[in-house]
């Protein structure tokens, strides 16, 4: 279980996270959604250390994350798929997988992860030689998340993951991040994408100028007649 209570972080003379509080459960896909510069981003980057938070908690089965070293996080079994995809270009493929196991000293488990992630994605298989740099956005994506799971994580975080993607490729994402959470991987699912992300959620928040404004379930938020207008659009 990861538990955030009263986090705030400063950007200069900018307060990006107003003191918010919010658990992701085990085992549960949990999205946080609202609109661009809302601290959406920024919660992330700071568990994962990537950010100093200026006050509060962020605590991970019971233990405090804030000021640990960035590995010590990712060891202790948090993975960040980041805004924007971010694979080596120049590398291919495998070597990208491989990357994402760079703290791990268990040779035979990593090549059963890649066969894991090759089940989850064939086509990476398909293309493990290629260079990153040369696939398809889509292909990119599923890089970028498969090299997140090579750290073996217990909770998985996404940033954006349908960004600039093509809805049908949209779909296959959110499909293989409910396959992801099936095999016991807890998820925390940043996306500009409301509705497919409130459809797959056991748990949503909706983070407003850095308050969290809003929670519940998934269905209950897209029932939402305010989350409707300002995020689903009018048909939804």
């Amino acid at each position: 279980m990861l538990k955030i209570e009263n986090l705030q972080v400063n950007y200069g003379g900018i307060q990006a996270l107003r003191g918010i509080s919010l658990e992701v459960p085990d085992g549960k896909i949990v999205t946080l959604i609202g609109a661009n510069g809302a601290g959406k981003s920024t919660t992330l980057r700071t568990i994962t250390g990537l950010v100093k938070a200026a006050s509060g908690s962020i605590k991970w089965n019971g233990e405090e994350l804030l000021g640990k070293s960035i590995d010590k996080i990712v060891t202790a079994g948090i993975a960040l798929s980041p805004e924007g995809r971010r694979v080596f270009p120049d590398m291919t493929v495998l070597e990208n997988l491989k990357i994402g196991a760079y703290l791990r000293k268990d040779k035979a488990e990593i090549e059963k992860d890649i066969q894991w992630v090759y089940s989850l994605f064939p086509r990476l298989e398909e293309r493990s030689w290629q260079l990153a740099g040369t696939l398809s956005g889509g292909e990119q994506q599923m890089l970028a998340v498969g090299r997140a799971l090579m750290s073996r994580p217990q909770l998985m975080m996404l940033d954006e993951p349908s960004l600039g993607l093509a809805p049908l490729v949209v779909q296959d994402i959110f499909k293989i991040i409910q396959e992801i959470n099936r095999q016991g991987v807890t998820v925390l699912l940043i996306e500009q994408n409301a509705n497919m992300a409130l459809k797959i959620a056991d748990l949503s928040y909706v983070l407003e100028t850095g308050n969290i404004t809003m929670s519940g379930t998934g269905a209950e938020l897209l029932a939402d007649e305010r989350v409707k207008e300002a995020y689903l659009g009018k048909n939804s």
